[in-house]
């Protein structure tokens, strides 16, 4: 079941890999459910977590779990000590701290840019991650962690990605600029007004009409000499 687990694992790290840009040392951002589960499973995951995603991760947290940890007690004490020996990530609450879940989502807005994984046992949680593409969720079964597989949003982004219907509002501006600074959009509507001059007389047409009025105006000329000739003979 371990090999099994573990080539499962690679496969979806493969994907957030090469669709998500996402690599070594891996951010995983833990909660305090998912500190608490891992202390009854009896789970180390400093030693176990880098073997499982195949490279080296950072485990990190923010003050609010610290802080939502310590409020609710002796129950989860013992989660508190394995979340304080994580690194604590900057989040937008020092004032006024929140709850460690509406932190953690706060942490991945504006499409991931710090490519964190999200670790916990919050059912919610977990719903509100997966509608946002391109975010691995891990949590634990029993004495196992296990890395979701990506959700339908994800895989929803990715095939929009390789049928070139999405681009990213940033860069729709910046062509728009470019093209600007480039004058290619005055180009475009020089070639379109060139098209409408084209449709013009034919000059040839016009040629032929001028040789026959000049032959036309040569045919009275000509008769007068005749009778000029006719004149004298007589």
């Amino acid at each position: 079941m371990g090999v099994t687990r573990q080539k499962h694992a690679k496969k979806i790290m493969g994907f957030y890999k090469h669709n998500f840009q996402f690599r070594e040392p891996f951010q995983v951002l833990l909660d305090g459910t998912f500190c608490q589960a891992a202390l009854r499973n009896k789970i180390q995951i400093r030693e176990q977590l880098p073997g499982y995603l195949d490279g080296a991760t950072q485990l990190c947290t923010t003050r609010c779990v610290i802080k939502e940890l310590e409020s609710l007690g002796k129950a989860l004490y013992g989660a508190k000590l394995i979340a304080q020996r994580f690194q604590v990530r900057n989040c937008s609450h020092h004032k006024n701290p929140v709850s460690g879940s509406t932190c953690l989502l706060s942490m991945i807005e504006d499409g991931n840019p710090h490519r964190f994984f999200i670790a916990t046992q919050d059912q919610d949680l977990s719903k509100k991650v997966k509608r946002k593409p391109g975010i691995p969720l891990l949590f634990i079964i029993q004495n196992t962690m296990v890395l979701d597989k990506p959700s339908p949003k994800s895989l929803a982004f990715v095939q929009k990605l390789q049928t070139n219907q999405l681009v990213p509002e940033y860069q729709k501006q910046s062509i728009v600029e470019l093209k600007e600074k480039e004058g290619l959009v005055k180009q475009e509507g020089e070639k379109r007004r060139k098209r409408k001059r084209a449709g013009g007389p034919n000059p040839l047409s016009c040629l032929k009409k001028k040789k026959k009025k000049t032959q036309e105006g040569q045919e009275p000329s000509t008769e007068k000499k005749k009778r000029r000739k006719r004149k004298r003979n007589r």
